[in-house]
This record gives structure tokens, sequence and C-alpha cells, in this order.
């Protein structure tokens, strides 16, 4: 990594931004993550969060669906609808956002890692019925696959091929659709799987690495990509240091895209940070102890500078956030924007020496584990060889260490416990699993098989040959192939992932 130049006085807008990307104050997009059961179930929670006044959301999806399974699959029973929505084909796409004006929202995220190339086929499919462009409206897809190997787990074929299916999204996005975010280089679930701060940004920028190659190899030009990007980082109540996490990333990426890819649209070196409020700092023991812990969280993410932001329900250790949990949490961020005065100022910690400080120091631990992954042979290297699987179990276990002896203190759980009041918690339907099932019979009984099986052949096709595969999944979405479908084709020609392989 190029060392940083000696510091010079800084104001908020210019390089390195670490003062932030805009000299001018801007509000965040407000959005909430939520999804759960069916298309239709989630539907209703989503108009429900528009008249609260949401400004972007987040579609929770199933773990089947995020891994690229049908609901009638029998490794998805017990599964369907539980940590997200179901979506199975262009018909729960449809359900889902029936009613919602696709123009009135900032932004529409998701956590398709595995299947990015999915969800671009099916809101490509979903505006293109509705009569629009899909440039139209925003969407956010965060299609960080190679932190799934890292933290998460929900990969579904080998490193390789599925690097290559990341940058198949962002290559036709960077083409076709510049309006919507290819890639949220994502830092959160690393953080929530044990990492440190300066792993969470290392990892997060050594896989950005690994896709930017990739996207240059293949001729794209950085000033073309990097524009398009968002990270997606956690926000934990270490308030002081997380502002400088966040200071310190915006940092260490503009020189990284100044030095590494010679950017200079002056969008490329900024970065733009959607903020998450740390899910792992929740506890199950006195839940109402998380509508602290998350307003915090939430008020280090405006000192921070980010561009979006969610926050957490209060009860969300213990499973979907109800309505009244997601309202409260829409609530916290439009009390910290418009009643703290904190979206009158950028930077309003800037200048502080304890906070330059603390991001000079973050700054230097992010750029050391940066090049740790660099000499070990990049991200892709690392990833395959388990060693940032390894070092993150290790993190995590020192973690675990640190409040399990007290060292690290949780307020109601290893300090001031106490029994916790009753608390109504969201349950899902159980019904919801074999009416997934029975529509899924439905659309295979109505469609034309002969045009699903044609446009399955070359999204097979299309995978042999190498070629991008996005048009192939937009047709066969169109003609009604199910995503299961669609993933077995990329299947039968990328093989799957065996933990044991790498691990």
């Amino acid at each position: 990594m190029p060392e940083k130049p000696e510091a010079m006085p800084e104001k908020p807008g210019e390089f390195p931004y670490t003062r932030g990307i805009s000299s001018e104050p801007e509000p965040w997009i407000m959005g909430q993550y939520a999804g759960f059961g069916s298309a239709r179930e989630s539907n209703r929670r989503y108009r429900k969060l528009l008249e609260a006044g949401v400004t972007g959301f987040s579609v929770a999806l199933d773990l089947p669906t995020q891994m690229g399974l049908d609901s009638d699959h029998p490794r998805a029973a017990g599964e369907v609808g539980r940590v997200g929505v179901a979506i199975d084909s262009i018909v729960d796409v449809e359900l889902l956002m029936d009613g919602i004006p696709l123009d009135r929202i900032s932004q529409v995220r998701t956590t398709a890692n595995s299947i990015g190339y999915l969800w671009v086929a099916l809101f490509t499919a979903l505006a293109e019925r509705r009569g629009n462009h899909p440039d139209e409206f925003g969407m956010f897809i965060q299609n960080d696959v190679l932190k799934e190997y890292i933290a998460r787990g929900t990969q579904i074929f080998p490193p390789g091929p599925s690097l290559k299916l990341a940058v198949d999204t962002i290559e036709h996005c960077v083409r076709h659709t510049p309006r919507w975010v290819p890639l949220a280089m994502s830092g959160y679930h690393i953080r929530e799987s044990g990492s440190d701060a300066a792993q969470e940004v290392g990892y997060t920028f050594a896989n950005a690495i690994a896709y930017l190659d990739e996207c240059v190899r293949r001729g794209l030009s950085i000033d073309e990509v990097a524009p398009t990007l968002f990270t997606f980082l956690s926000v934990t109540t270490d308030l002081l240091d997380e502002v400088a996490k966040l200071r310190a990333a915006r940092r260490v990426w503009a020189y990284l895209v100044r030095d590494r890819y010679r950017a200079r649209d002056p969008r490329s070196q900024r970065l733009r940070i959607f903020g998450f409020t740390a899910g792992s700092t929740l506890t199950a023991q006195q839940p109402l102890n998380n509508v602290v812990r998350t307003t915090i969280e939430a008020l280090a993410a405006a000192l921070g500078g980010v561009q979006t932001l969610h926050v957490s329900g209060y009860d969300e250790a213990l499973g979907v956030p109800t309505e009244q949990a997601a309202t409260l949490a829409l609530r916290t961020q439009q009390i910290v924007a418009y009643e703290t005065g904190l979206t009158s100022v950028v930077d309003p910690l800037g200048g502080a020496s304890e906070i330059e400080a603390r991001t000079d120091a973050a700054e230097r631990a992010i750029r050391d584990v940066m090049a740790d992954i660099e000499r070990r042979g990049g991200a892709l290297r690392c990833i395959e060889s388990g060693y940032l699987h390894r070092e993150l179990a290790d993190a995590a276990h020192r973690q675990a260490r640190q409040i399990e002896s007290g060292e690290r203190v949780v307020v109601g759980v290893n300090r001031y416990p106490a029994p916790s009041e009753p608390l109504e918690v969201f349950t899902v339907d159980p019904e919801i699993e074999r009416g997934q099932a029975v529509a899924l019979a439905v659309l295979r009984s109505r469609r034309d098989p002969i045009a699903v099986d044609k446009a399955l052949h070359a999204v097979e096709e299309a995978a042999r040959g190498d070629d991008n595969v996005v048009p192939a999944c937009i047709a066969a979405v169109k003609a009604c192939a199910t995503l299961g479908e669609v993933v077995d084709r990329l299947r039968a020609v990328y093989g799957s992932w065996r933990p044991g392989v790498l691990f």
C-alpha cells in the first residue's frame, strides 16, 4: 500500500476525504432492513415503512433464497421465510413490490451476495414488465460473495467462479444501469463474526482489490466502476473508535484507488458508506437496553459521515423485528438526524486531538492488515487457503473470552444482570413454506416448458463459454425459470463449494 504523504490541512469534501465526501452537510438515506415470510407479507411491512418515512429499504432474503434453493427443495425445509422473505421467481418479486412506486425509493438494498446476478435479472425483468427502464430507480446489490467464505457462509460455488459471477454483475450494471450499486464491499458480516475494526475494513478492501483487478482485466476503467460502489460497515457502541474507523476508511480508499488504479475522477476516490448498527451488540437479556445501544451507534454513524444507515430493532437478538421495533428504529434515525443538529455540519468531531489520533491509528492498522493479505497472494488466495477464516475465528475467540472474563463489559449480561420483562417476539407462520411450495407448483404448471428449458440451456452455455451470464439470466427469469433452476444450471458448469476443500 502506498504511504500517505505528510498531513496537510484538510477540509470536508477534499482529498483524501477523511472529513467527508462532501463540503456540504447532507442527510443520509434512511432505510430499514425488512422482509419475512412470503412476498405478500413483506409487501405489507414495506408499505407501512414507507408511510412512516423511510427513503430506502433493504430486502432481507431467507437463507434458501440467498443460497439459490427453491422453497420446495429438501434442503430448504424449516428455513423458508424464517430470516427473510422467500423469493423463488419473478412472480414473488412482483408481489414484493406491488403498489410500491419505485421512483419514490432512493435505494432498494438486498443481501444478495451469492445470487447478485439473479437479483439484477429479477429487477430488470420487473422494470420491463412495468414499462420502466431499470435505471429509473435506485438498486443497491450487496454482491460481495468473497466475504461469504470468510464470515457468513451462503456461498454456492468455489471462490473462483463466484468471483467471476460477482464481476459479471458489476460489468452488466456499469454498462446498462449505472445508477445501480452493483457491489457493496461488505465488512459488516466480518465484524459481526468477531473481527476487530482494522480487520473489518482491511479484509473488505482486500476483497475489493480482487473485484477491481478483475474489472480492470476485463477492460473496464476504474473511473467507470468505482463511482458506482458503496462499502457496507458495522457501527458498534465504541463511539470514538467507530467515528475514527469511518474517517480512516475514506482516507485509505482514496489513496488506494488513486495510487493503485490511477483513478482520476473524484467520484472514484470518494468512499460512500452504508452504516448498519451492529447486531452483535444486541442482547436477548434486557432487550430494551438495545434501544440505548442502537442510538449510540446511530450517533456514531452520523458523526462518522455515512451516506445511508440502518438502525437495528431492539428485539433482533430474539428474532425478526416486530413492526413496533422496526418503527422505533426508524424514529431513532429521524431523531438523530432532525433533533440533534448533527446534519447541519460536516465532520463535527474533526480536529479534536483524540479523534485525529485515533483516525491515524486506525489507518495504520487497516494498512497493516491489507499489506499482510497482499504478501500472502491477495484475498482470493487467502480465502482458498483458509487463512482469513482462521484469523477471524481467532479474533472471535479472543472477543468471547473478553466477555466471559468481564474484561469487556456487556450491561445486563456480565454486569448488572436482572430478569428481563416478557417481550412480544415476532413469529413466522409455518404455513408460509407450504404456500411457497404450492405457488411453485402452480407456476411450473402454467409456464411454457419449452421456453424455460431453452432459456436455462442458454444460461449454461453462457457459463461454459465464459460469457457474462447476466443477459441469459434476465431471459431465464422472464420465462419464469426459478432461482433454483438457474443456479442448478450454473452448478453443472462451476461445481459446488465444499468446506473441506478450503479449510
